[in-house]
This record gives structure tokens, C-alpha cells and sequence, in this order.
């Protein structure tokens, strides 16, 4: 296999991995939002910022896969 092949399998599993960890993100922030309803701005805003985290991490995993593989 060719480094460009292995560079897009590592983006793949990169953007797989951040689709994963959004999708436990939004479901537990559902679940706590519907165990306590009062506290749903805390809990929407925390989702958020660690949503933004698994993003940024996602991102950065493509872009060194990227340039690995140019």
C-alpha cells in the first residue's frame, strides 16, 4: 500500500473517531438534560466546548495525514 493510501485510511479513522465521540457527546448531554432540566444552558455549553475539542483534534489528525502523505 501507498503512503498516500495509508494517509487517507488515518484521515478516515480520524474523521470516524470525532463522529463517534460527537454523537456520546450529544447523547449524554441529552440524557443529563433530561435528568435535570433546570441545569440545560450548563450542560448545552460544556457539550459544546468539548464537541469543539473532538473537532479540533479530528481536524488536526487530517491535516497530518495529509501532509504525510504529500
Amino acid at each position: 500500500m501507498t503512503i498516500p493510501g495509508i494517509a487517507a485510511i488515518g484521515a478516515g479513522l480520524a474523521v470516524l473517531g470525532a463522529g463517534v465521540g460527537i454523537g456520546r457527546i450529544g447523547g449524554s448531554a441529552l440524557e443529563a438534560i433530561a435528568r435535570q432540566p433546570e441545569a440545560a444552558g450548563k450542560i448545552q455549553t460544556v457539550m459544546i466546548i468539548a464537541a469543539a475539542l473532538v473537532e479540533g483534534a479530528a481536524l488536526f489528525a487530517v491535516v497530518v495525514s495529509l501532509l504525510v502523505a504529500g
